[in-house]
């Protein structure tokens, strides 16, 4: 009876994966031929499930709702590229495009210090793309270490010797930085602001004091949630309370 389930199961999530398959691929058919309100439904279909979660597809949904002047839903979808694929120079062009159709103007704060300095290095990939090279540095430690075994000069088992301590080195860089850049991940809550204007709180309450009003497409940081109210802070620091309903975490 388990086998059988089990058997079921595969089958309908292959069954699943295809139908996305299918649906993404219509979607990129739409895209091309510019009709993108049906990509748009296509993209979201195959996205379903997170079967096909992927920098393209939310890159395509972005450019999607650029064309169509839906400034939220494109610089959320950007940004969930960008997470995917942190070095994909297009994904950061056309976000800065989008963040150009914004009425909000934040200042960004830079970070200085020692910490910046690593939080830049770690960045540079995704924690998975650092396990990855941890994975490849290992292999390749195995792979020079029987170079080492078998090296019949002291020349070529000087040369193996200190290649080993140099990926070793590198593992340990690689799986600090997986670690650096999964804690640092987990720690943020961004977010998108999808109402068009909000009145932004100094208190989780609408009968407090106005601390500052914000528009579509603007990017916060949750800091905290309290019943339907979320703590939130721009990229200047600015902190207050906004309803949770206006704004929509990347995390979603």
């Amino acid at each position: 009876m388990k086998k059988a389930l089990c058997i079921l199961i595969f089958l309908s999530q292959f069954v699943w994966a295809n139908d996305n398959n299918k649906a993404f691929a219509a979607a990129n058919k739409y895209y091309q031929a510019g009709k993108y309100n049906l990509a748009v439904q296509y993209y979201n279909l195959a996205s379903k499930g997170n079967q096909l979660e992927s920098a393209e597809l939310y890159f395509n949904l972005g450019n999607c709702y650029y064309k169509l002047h839906k400034v939220a839903l494109a610089i959320y979808n950007y940004e969930k590229a960008k997470q995917l694929d942190q070095l994909d120079v297009e994904i950061e062009t056309n976000l800065e495009f989008a963040r150009k159709m914004t009425i909000d103007d934040i200042k960004v704060i830079p970070k200085v210090g020692f910490g910046k300095i690593i939080q830049d290095f770690t960045s540079t990939y995704h924690f998975d793309t650092w396990a990855w090279i941890a994975v490849f540095q290992s292999i390749m430690v195995f792979i020079f270490f029987i170079g080492y075994y078998y090296a019949n000069t002291s020349i070529n088992k000087r040369m193996f010797f200190t290649a080993l301590l140099i990926l070793i080195f590198g593992i340990f860089i690689s799986l600090f930085s997986a670690y650096f850049e999964k804690n640092r991940l987990n720690s943020e809550n961004p977010a998108i602001v999808f109402a068009d204007k909000v009145i932004v709180k100094s208190e989780p309450k609408k009968s407090s004091q106005d601390a500052f009003i914000l528009h579509e497409g603007t990017k916060v940081f949750i800091l905290d949630n309290v019943a339907n109210w979320s703590k939130i802070q721009l990229s200047d620091e600015t902190i207050g309370w906004i309803e949770q309903n206006a704004i929509r975490s990347l995390r979603e």
